[in-house]
């Protein structure tokens, strides 16, 4: 049935011809004698136009309506193919505005009246005026106002349906466009992210190496440190990789999203670091990623030793009260310095030399370090990536970075870090590493 009534729907002009020949058949095949003659042209008038209702309303309803003026002045009497004017005054109410629907229900309401004034009674020749209102709301007046109420109707549940579906159209293209939106933001963050773990410790590798290489001949074993420096390096930039890969293959899991994909991992470290002792096989197979803890200021110490290793003097100076701070306010923290010493070793020079303040604030942390390197080389880091990514990071967390060369020579970064209330913590004021 349901096939039936949608291959209709898809031939509505030959349902509509169906319904102007029953009209048609209906008209002709009442009449008798010679009036049968006389009624055809006003039944082909009354009831073509049927077919055409869906495509020209309007049009097709001033035929009728033209048709049944004519009917009235001829003293034809009215007959099945007077109901096309009530099909056309529905589809009039039910494609039109509002305002030609009414102004077509006038006129129908107008023509009841003029043929109920033709009407004579059976048997009746001064018929009274309530027969004559009964008999004009039953045979006219009244299937015009049905048939306007049901189109009017039917207008308003398509406008009603129409509006659902451009409604939902919107709601679909609104969640295309926040997918898109998403998409490039999670890009961001692993593009940042990545450059971050690759770029500091990679260049780290690469000062070794060099090193390595000008004392393999002289210095074997000053090589050899070299040598062992690059493969810790190495492992580390594996390990902390692989916590970034294993927070986008987790990414799928109900837990809530965190601004940073590395940081909303410092839960689900936290949780199996008590296997912190495990250790790695010799093909570097076992998952550090669970093990090894996300990076913060709890690991500056170690950030600042592997700097100097790499031939960078670097000083460290704490004011304030150290107190823990939240998982991704300390890795941005943490990222924010590793980003400046990485500036500063490329673009530095071999002369330059790095100092760090860290300040607690009661309500952020503040983020000072500055180089006495060749100042406006660092500004750039390839095409870039490093000053924008510590940019993007401090925005996520409502702080702010400011990166410039300084006046008396080098390169300063600035960052505030907005901080929670601390819980606990030692007082390190004026502690110099």
């Amino acid at each position: 049935m349901s096939a039936l009534y949608a291959w209709l729907r898809r031939h509505p002009r030959l349902v509509d011809g169906v319904l102007a020949a029953l009209l048609a058949l209906g008209g002709i095949g009442t009449a008798f004698g010679l009036h049968r003659y006389v009624l055809i042209p006003f039944t082909l008038a009354l009831t073509v136009p049927v077919v055409f209702r869906r495509t020209h309303p309007v049009g097709a309803f001033a035929t009728v309506i033209v048709a049944g003026a004519l009917q009235v002045a001829f003293f034809v009497r009215p007959g099945p193919p007077d109901l096309a004017v009530v099909v056309l005054l529905y589809t009039v109410a039910a494609y039109t505005d509002r305002s030609v629907s009414l102004t077509a229900l006038v006129i129908c309401l107008l023509g009841s009246a003029a043929a109920v004034a033709e009407l004579r009674l059976p048997h009746r020749l001064h018929p009274t005026l309530s027969e004559w209102l009964l008999t004009g709301t039953i045979m006219f007046a009244g299937p015009c106002l049905i048939a306007w109420v049901l189109g009017d109707s039917m207008r308003y549940r398509r406008a009603y349906y129409a509006n659902l579906e451009e409604r939902a159209a919107r709601l679909e293209r609104d969640r295309d466009a926040q997918a898109r939106i998403a998409a490039a933001a999670e890009r961001a963050r692993i593009a940042r992210e990545l450059h971050d773990v690759v770029a500091h410790n990679v260049s780290v590798m690469v000062v070794q190496a060099d090193g390595a290489t000008y004392a393999l001949g002289t210095d074997p074993g000053r090589a050899m440190e070299a040598l062992a420096a690059i493969s810790a390096t190495g492992r580390q930039a594996l390990t902390e990789m692989r916590v970034l890969l294993g927070v986008l293959r987790r990414n799928g899991e109900a837990e809530p999203a965190d601004p940073d994909p590395a940081a909303a991992a410092a839960a689900r470290i936290a949780r199996t670091s008590g296997a912190a002792g495990q250790v790695p096989d010799s093909a570097g197979t076992a998952s550090l990623a669970e093990l090894a803890p996300m990076p913060g200021l709890g690991q500056l110490d170690d950030l600042l030793d592997q700097t100097r290793a790499a031939g960078l003097p670097v000083s460290c100076t704490v004011q304030g009260e150290a107190r823990p701070l939240p998982d991704g306010t300390a890795l941005a923290a943490y990222r924010i310095i590793q980003e400046s010493l990485t500036n500063t070793r490329k673009h530095g020079g071999p002369w330059a030399r790095a100092s760090i303040l860290l300040r607690y604030a009661p309500d952020a942390v503040h983020i000072v370090v500055t180089d006495t390197g060749r100042g406006g080389a660092a500004a750039s880091d390839g095409a870039g990536h490093g000053l924008t990514g510590m940019r993007e990071r401090a925005a996520l967390y409502g702080g702010s970075i400011r990166a410039g060369p300084r006046p008396d020579g080098g390169f300063e970064v600035t960052a505030v870090l907005p901080a929670a209330p601390a819980r606990s913590g030692a007082a390190r004021a004026g502690h110099t590493a």
